[in-house]
């Protein structure tokens, strides 16, 4: 009843608050690109105190990041680690579905943000696109985040890495890291969220350049060094 409960504070709260937030993003970027960054900024730091205190999630960062910007290629098991890396890799430009950037208005808005927009089933012009806009984030400065499995996927899966990847890899030409996380175990794709500690875990980076297999292989390695992990405690309720 103590989880249930949770949930349903933590639903009524955050997804409640969430909608003003949301719509007005196109407000913010209006204003320019670091006025939107700083809009989902401050979402993203809603999300984890609601996550932290309403839903009794705690987090444990395993692992150092690079000093500056870094091309960062995440596991995908939650809708949390989208928003939580936002806050922690201080606003990184983000690799998103082109079925997300045309939503009308928000859509805009992530354009303004500087999201890098990929089109799986795109032509070569479109992916020429794609590269244009990572080229641009890494111009300004910014870290560059992907969640290179394509999707969602369950705790204990791990599928190949899309080949966009690699395009990115070897053009962006900065440090990679992996990241990986166990969240799944406490934020299910069905059912009830669970309190608990999870674990976020930044891979030492390895350097620009390597053969393609090599890179996918430490990448693929590092975002799935949780996956064969068990027994790590849950935080009481």
């Amino acid at each position: 009843m103590i989880v249930l409960l949770r949930n349903i504070v933590f639903a009524i709260v955050f997804y409640g608050l969430s909608v003003p937030i949301v719509l007005t993003a196109p407000v913010s970027a209006l204003f320019g690109r670091r006025a939107v960054m700083r809009h989902a900024t401050a979402w993203t730091l809603f999300h984890r105190w609601a996550v932290r205190h309403l839903l009794g999630i705690r987090v444990r960062v395993e692992g150092e990041r690079p000093a500056g910007p870094a091309f960062y290629a995440a596991k995908h098991q939650a809708m949390w680690e989208t928003l939580e890396l936002q806050a922690m890799l201080d606003a990184p430009a983000m690799v998103l579905k082109r079925e997300l950037a045309d939503i009308p208005a928000w859509g805009w808005a992530a354009r303004r943000y500087g999201a890098i927009v990929v089109d799986r089933d795109a032509a070569a012009a479109a992916l020429r696109g794609m590269m244009r806009d990572a080229e641009a984030a890494k111009a300004e400065g910014r870290s560059i985040l992907i969640f290179p499995e394509g999707t969602r996927v369950q705790p204990g899966e791990t599928p190949p890495l899309k080949p966009g990847f690699a395009g990115l890899y070897r053009l962006l030409d900065m440090p990679t890291v992996a990241v990986a996380t166990d969240i799944g175990r406490l934020w299910p794709r069905k059912g009830l969220k669970r309190p608990g500690t999870a674990t976020l875990r930044f891979a030492p980076a390895i350097p620009p350049g390597l053969p393609r297999r090599q890179a996918e292989a430490a990448i693929h390695a590092g975002m799935n060094a949780l996956e064969e992990q068990d027994g790590r405690g849950d935080a009481p309720l």
